[in-house]
Formats: C-alpha cells, sequence, structure tokens
C-alpha cells in the first residue's frame, strides 16, 4: 500500500486506507534546498539504497535498515518513533509482532541482574564465586547491556558503567565506568552524568578534576537528580571546581531535601544550625534532621540527640538524647557511641552505669576515637564499670595520644609522673605535658607551668612558668588563674604586681576556686591591687569557708571577734576558728586559744584548753602562740610553772623576729638574776 501523503498515512494507516497511485517519480526525494534545513534522512553518497521504509516513504540504505522477522525492512529510528507513540506493536504491513525493543531489552537484562543481586544480598553466593546458573544469568545479563550500550542506549551505557564501577559480575574497572557513563552522560542521562561527576571529584578512572565534577553534577542536578543536586550543594558550600557559596549551596541542599534525599536534609539542616546560607534557625535545624533521622541516618540521629540534650530547637531532653545517640550508636557511629557512654557515666537521661558506659565507649574507642579512648581510659584508671588496669589506661592513653589528643598525652603524662602502669620517668612525663600544652589544652598549660616552676623533668624555669600558665590563664583554666594570681602578687618570674595578682585572683574566685576566694578576700581586706572594702572581703572570706579552706574559716573568724565588715560576733568567731583550727591551720588554732583563755564566744573559760591550742599552733612555729605560751608556762597557767619551758617558747618566737618576746626572754633572765624584781608577764 502506497499513501499518498505523510500526513495521510499517519492519519489512516491504521483503518486499511485505500491505496492510491502514486508515481514513483513523485514519491522520491526531493533534492535538499541550499539552505540545508531538510530534516528528511538521504543516503550516503556510498550508501546502497535497498528499498523505501513503508513509514516516513523515504529511501532506506543498507546502513539504515531494520528487517523485522516478518522480511519487511524500515529505518530503525521509524519503529523506535512508533513504540514511542504507544502504538500497536506489529509491523505496519502485515502486522506481525514487532522485536522487543532495546528499553524492553534492557529491563530484561535488569530482570537478570537483579535475581543474582539479591541472591548475593542474601549471603547465598559471593560476586567472585557465583554458581553455574547464577553465572550464566549475569553473563546474559552484561551481554544484552553491552549489545544495548554499544548500540548507543544511554540506560543500557549507564547500567553497564555502574557494573564495571562495582565490579559486579566484570572485572572491576573505573576507566571502563568512566568510559560508559560518559557515553550516556553525554545523551543527557542523568545518573550518568552524576556518576561521571563523582568520579571526576574522587579522580577514579579519570584525570581528578573538581571543575569537571561541577560541570557534570550540575548538568544532572538541573534534571532533578537529587543526589547530584546533594553533591552540587556540596562542591558550592567547600568553594571546590566552583566559587563557594553557601546560599547556593543550601538551595540544592533544598532541592535535593525537598526529595526526601536524607544526606541533603542532614546538610541542610546543619546550614541552618550554623546560620550559613540561610537564616539561623535552630527550630528547622532540628526539622531537617529529624526527617534525615526518621530515614535511618546515624549522623543525623546523632545530631538530633546532641539538639535535643543541649534543648536547641527542641525541647531539653537526655533521655530523647539517649534514645537517638543508641540509634546511631547501634548503626555502629562512633560519636553517638561516645556520647551514649558518657551519659551512662553521668546519669543523665538514663541509670548510671558505668558498665554501659564501658560498653559504649568500648565501641567508639574500637573505632579509634580518641576522645573515648581516653574516657575509656579513665575508667580503666579508677575500676569504674571495668577492673582497674592502670596497664590498660596506659594503652587507651597512648592510642589516643599518638592522635594528638590534648587529654590524652595530658593524662599519659600524669601516669608517668606517679609511674602508674608505666615506669616512672618524670622527663617522659614532662614531654607528654608539654605535647598536651601544644595543642592547647589548658590544664596541660597549668600542669606544665607547675613542672617548669619546679624544675621537674626539665630545667626550672620561672619566667617560661608563668607564660604557660597564662596561656591557660587566658583560656579560663581556673587553677591556672589562681596560681597567676599568686605568682604576681610575689613577683615570681613576673614583675610584682598586686593590680594584676588581684585581677587573676577574681577570675578564679568567680569560678569558685576557694583558695582564690580566700586570697581575694585577704586582698581586699588590706586594700592591695584594689580598693580596701572588709564587707566584700568578708563575703569571699565566707564562700572559701563554706569550701572548708581554713585560711578563709581563720580570717573570717577574726573579722567577726573585731566586728570588721560584719557585725562584732563571738560565737561565730568560735565556730570559725574550731573549724580552721581542727584542720590544723595555726593562726586559728592560736585565735581559738585566745578565746577559750577569755571564755569568749560562749566557751567556757579554760587554760588548759587554752594552752593545748597555743602548743598546737606554737609547734608549727606560729610565733604569737609561742610567745603566749611562754607566758603560761612562766605563769603556770593551764600548765605547770616553769621558767626552762618559758624561756624555750619566749626564745623560739625571738628567733623569728618577735620583739616582745625577746622582752619577755630578758625580763626572766633579769629575774632570775635578782628574784625581788615584779613577776612575769602571764601571772595574775
Amino acid at each position: 500500500m502506497v499513501y499518498c501523503s505523510r500526513d495521510c498515512q499517519r492519519a489512516h494507516w491504521k483503518a486499511n486506507h485505500k491505496k492510491y497511485c502514486i508515481p514513483k517519480a513523485d514519491r522520491a526525494p526531493q533534492p535538499q534546498s541550499a539552505v540545508g534545513d531538510s530534516k528528511e534522512e538521504t543516503p550516503e553518497d556510498d550508501a546502497v539504497v535497498v528499498g523505501e521504509c513503508s513509514i516516513c516513504l523515504d529511501p532506506l540504505t543498507d546502513a539504515s535498515a531494520k528487517t523485522l522477522s516478518c522480511d519487511h525492512m524500515f529505518h530503525s529510528s521509524c519503529i523506535d518513533e512508533l513504540r514511542k507513540f504507544g502504538l500497536n506493536q506489529s509491523c505496519p504491513l502485515c502486522r506481525t509482532p514487532l522485536p522487543p525493543g532495546p528499553e524492553k531489552n534492557v529491563e530484561e537484562a535488569t530482570r537478570r541482574f537483579m535475581a543474582i543481586y539479591r541472591l548475593v544480598s542474601r549471603g547465598d553466593a559471593t560476586w567472585s564465586t557465583l554458581p553455574g546458573p547464577a553465572q550464566q544469568e549475569i553473563d546474559a545479563a552484561i551481554t544484552g547491556w553491552r549489545e544495548l550500550a554499544e548500540g548507543g542506549l544511554a540506560s543500557a551505557q549507564h547500567n553497564l558503567g555502574m557494573m564495571y564501577e562495582s565490579g559486579y559480575g566484570v572485572a572491576q574497572s573505573d576507566v571502563q565506568a568512566a568510559k560508559w557513563f560518559r557515553k550516556a552522560a553525554e545523551q543527557g542521562h542523568a545518573a550518568a552524568q552524576c556518576y561521571l561527576g563523582i568520579l571526576f571529584e574522587e579522580g577514579r578512572g579519570v584525570v581528578r578534576s573538581s571543575a569537571e565534577a561541577a560541570r557534570w553534577y550540575k548538568k544532572s542536578a538541573e534534571q532533578g537528580f537529587a543526589q547530584a543536586q546533594f553533591y552540587l550543594g556540596h562542591m558550592l558550600e567547600r568553594g571546590r571546581g566552583v566559587a563557594k557559596s553557601d546560599v547556593e549551596a543550601a538551595q540544592w541542599y533544598q532541592k535535593a531535601a525537598d526529595q526526601n534525599f536524607a544526606e541533603a536534609q542532614c546538610y541542610l539542616g546543619r546550614l541552618y544550625e550554623e546560620g550559613r546560607g540561610v537564616a539561623h534557625s535552630d527550630v528547622k535545624a532540628a526539622q531537617w534532621y529529624r526527617k534525615a533521622a526518621d530515614q535511618g541516618m546515624a549522623e543525623t540521629q546523632c545530631n538530633l540527640g546532641i539538639m535535643h540534650q543541649s534543648g536547641r530547637g527542641v525541647a531539653q531532653s537526655d533521655s530523647e538524647a539517649a534514645r537517638w545517640y543508641r540509634k546511631a550508636g547501634n548503626q555502629g557511629f562512633a560519636q553517638a557511641q561516645l556520647n551514649l557512654g558518657v551519659l551512662y557515666e553521668s546519669g543523665r537521661g538514663v541509670s548510671q552505669s558505668y558498665k554501659e558506659a564501658a560498653k559504649w565507649l568500648k565501641k567508639a574507642a574500637d573505632q579509634g576515637m580518641p576522645q573515648a579512648l581516653c574516657n575509656l581510659g579513665q575508667l580503666y584508671e579508677s575500676g569504674n564499670g571495668v577492673e582497674l588496669n592502670y596497664f590498660e589506661a596506659a594503652t587507651c592513653f597512648r592510642k589516643a595520644a599518638a592522635q594528638n589528643f590534648g587529654p590524652a598525652q595530658c593524662n599519659l603524662g600524669i601516669l608517668y609522673d606517679t609511674g602508674a602502669g608505666v615506669k616512672q620517668d618524670v622527663v617522659e612525663a614532662a614531654k607528654w605535658f608539654k605535647k598536651a600544652a601544644d595543642q592547647g589544652f589548658a590544664p596541660a598549660q597549668s600542669i606544665y607551668g607547675s613542672v617548669l616552676e619546679k624544675g621537674t623533668g626539665v630545667k626550672q624555669n620561672l619566667k617560661e612558668a608563668a607564660q604557660w600558665y597564662q596561656k591557660a590563664a587566658e583560656q579560663g583554666d581556673a587553677m591556672a588563674q589562681s596560681i597567676l594570681g599568686n605568682i604576681y602578687e610575689e613577683g615570681r618570674g613576673v614583675a610584682q604586681s598586686d593590680v594584676k595578682a588581684a585581677h587573676w585572683t577574681r577570675k578564679a574566685a568567680e569560678q569558685g576556686i576557694a583558695d582564690a576566694q580566700a586570697s581575694l578576700g585577704r586582698m581586699l581586706e588590706k586594700g592591695r591591687g584594689l580598693g580596701k572594702s572588709e564587707s566584700e572581703a568578708a563575703q569571699w572570706y565566707k564562700k572559701a569557708a563554706d569550701q572548708g579552706d581554713e585560711a578563709a574559716q581563720s580570717n573570717l573568724g577574726s573579722l567577726y571577734a573585731n566586728g570588721r565588715g560584719v557585725a562584732k560576733n563571738d560565737p561565730e568567731a568560735l565556730r570559725c576558728f574550731q573549724k580552721a583550727a581542727t584542720q590544723g591551720f595555726a593562726p586559728a588554732q592560736y585565735y581559738l586559744g585566745v578565746l577559750i583563755e577569755a571564755g569568749r564566744g560562749g566557751a567556757a573559760k579554760d587554760d588548759a584548753r587554752a594552752a593545748h591550742w597555743f602548743q598546737q599552733a606554737a609547734s608549727q612555729g606560729h610565733p604569737t602562740a609561742q610567745c603566749h605560751l611562754g607566758m603560761l608556762y612562766e605563769a603556770g597557767r593551764g600548765v605547770p610553772r616553769s621558767d626552762t619551758e618559758a624561756a624555750q617558747w619566749y626564745m623560739k618566737a625571738a628567733d623569728q623576729g618577735m620583739g616582745q618576746a625577746h622582752d619577755y626572754l630578758e625580763a626572766l633572765f633579769s629575774r632570775r638574776r635578782d628574784p625581788k624584781q615584779k613577776s612575769g608577764p602571764g601571772r595574775r
């Protein structure tokens, strides 16, 4: 049957259109115009014309002809167009069913592959040891894809690229993968464009090129391929292959996230959390983290746990944090395992359990996570949750220290300093303290300052010690601030400065360091480095006294006893002196003796008890107590009278420069030479 025109044929070929007699000459193709805008297929100069395509009415050449099973010939492209129109899949002339099209063949090859893929995924076989029938199936799938790929079918080229990239059924080859991905990508296949971008980014099978990677990602992303949108966003965020732009990165992450691509949801959440490329919003960050977490993405489950633990963007809940950490931890995510272990250590959101803490910390430590190794080492060091084992502690610290983890280096130094789990070596200890200090770890900087100050394992250097204390203090290390205050007050390794001493002492005091609170009270009481204020001094003494600082307790007692900065209160003074005296603080022991001797503050007047406390203070070298005790011995009050004992105590006090004791000693010797002189100072 010959139709009168192409339009007529397209309209009536199904309806048995009546044959028209059109002379062959009238149906011959016309020469192309000089403009060259004709799109009709014409035979090449050297091609052999074998007939006429009954679909498009153009000549058939041996290169363009496709012979069906019924022996009728058509252009291959015309047959493909029929399939696209969804027409009856049969020969236009005799209605014999058309052979399967390329897409159908791709489906068949894919079906074969998936059957074997499921077999391997179940663990019933491996790609390198497939059973005979399975190997035949995968060979058939690859052969099918290869034939179609070589024929130019993009989907088959992509699939073949995937096989080479993964090494499924073929020898793994990034070069071959890149070759087939490129062929499909150049035809606009979005997935192939994305995977070609990955190869360029990683330099596998092609020369590494971030610019080429970004170019292919963009082609794929613009077609809506979510994975490529995510990768393009990542390139933009890092400024690799493209100009850095958090704004554009966020836009591409958003496109991929809207398609439920978990990684993009995670990264978009992070941008909202950090306020980069988008307005900062912890609420939106948590929302996107939740979407990715619900898809099982471990990193985002951990991030969501952190949000719950800190109460940012969601209601604060340690139990919710623990729940998400557990989900991520069960997937092997080390940071979540560490975080869950820390919660078990403290009992936050879970029942406190060192055993559970050790279990989770070990999981993270086994992945080489330095902080987990350090925390696990501390459990071995303390015997919490695990058997006490200093050797294991040292092993954990050493592994983390090898990764330049400052806290572990510092802890390892402490073990060398004490000889726990390792052979004691103060030089090795100093080396590790220095490594940790160089990392900026403030506690190690403070410890290394102490090492330099004392010359333990290193040459003593007070100036350098002060510098390390300064570094730690500037990072907010309270102990270093307290020590630095003392250094400036005494001028050790630095120019003496009461002002700087008061500055650093106050910083340490405000962080709750009792010794610094007591020192700040003393500075305020005496007006050294800052304005004198006995009332403020009393407040700081009380803070330190409540922490058990004996010097603060004694000084506060003195203020109560004399009514300075506080209302005079002998009972309170007595209570303060008693607390400090029982801790062995000599000045408090002396003042307690004074109150008991006088019967003040509700204490029963008792010379023997007073003498006891004077004796305690005098034995520690307190000159006033020594002088007072000499007076009691000379007078025989609370102790047996003894000029010899009196003279010995007067002499001890005089040797410390106490003039009054020297006078009493001279008077005692004078009376012994002339008994008619008046009695000594201790007699009533």
